[in-house]
């Protein structure tokens, strides 16, 4: 079976959809640095937090498991993400850790004992990008609700960014394209609460109740 359909192989073609991943997710986020400095946007604390914890474990497994031009990508995403964090730190909304994420995070740390017991890190992967997923409803919520304080461009340049690095995988391998393909779904979710937030706020849809 050919696992390389609509994926392309050159080498050098893989290498620069990795180095162009890298370069749009550096784009992507400094607005959104930019904008949090200047208490336009308010990152979610707990979720920043999450994401970087599981973002870290998420781009450890991709290296144990072989990844190469997609890590410009991975890499660039958790640097991004504990940046942002830290800056939720002074200009965030919400609180830091509820119940729920504590729970996320004790799921993580038994996703690391199955990868420490098995040494198959997609166990790690599976559960912190399950997890991570299901985290960022809340974020989702926030930026239908209040959409004015989210950076869109972020999101919409980190879809592309997500979408070459998927394609910088070079084949049809789960493994290697849980990552991208995860944020590429987040992603997609945050530009379509953020322009229906939006329209909400110009009369144009109801305002859904939580």
């Amino acid at each position: 079976m050919d696992t390389t359909i609509g994926f392309p192989t050159d080498a050098g073609t893989l290498l620069l959809l990795g180095l162009a991943s890298g370069v749009f997710s550096c784009l992507a986020y400094l607005p959104y640095i930019r904008d949090t400095i200047k208490g336009q946007t308010q990152p979610q604390r707990a979720s920043w937090l999450i994401w970087s914890v599981l973002g870290s474990i998420s781009l450890v497994s991709q290296i144990y498991e072989g990844a190469t031009s997609s890590l410009w990508f991975a890499g660039v995403q958790v640097t991004g993400t504990i940046i942002v964090f830290g800056l939720s730190v002074r200009s965030g909304s919400g609180k830091y850790l509820h119940t729920t994420d504590y729970t996320i995070l004790v799921f993580a740390a038994f996703g690391l004992l199955l990868w420490l017991f098995t040494e198959n890190a997609v166990y790690a992967l599976a559960i912190s990008i399950g997890i991570s997923l299901l985290g960022g409803t809340v974020t989702v919520l926030k930026a239908y609700r209040n959409p004015e304080s989210e950076t869109l461009s972020t999101w919409v340049i980190s879809l592309i960014a997500s979408i070459c690095a998927a394609l910088s995988v070079g084949r049809m391998d789960w493994i290697l394209l849980a990552y991208p393909l995860y944020l590429f779904t987040l992603y997609t979710a945050f530009v379509i609460a953020i322009v229906t937030g939006r329209a909400r706020e110009h009369g144009v849809l109801v305002e859904l109740k939580p």
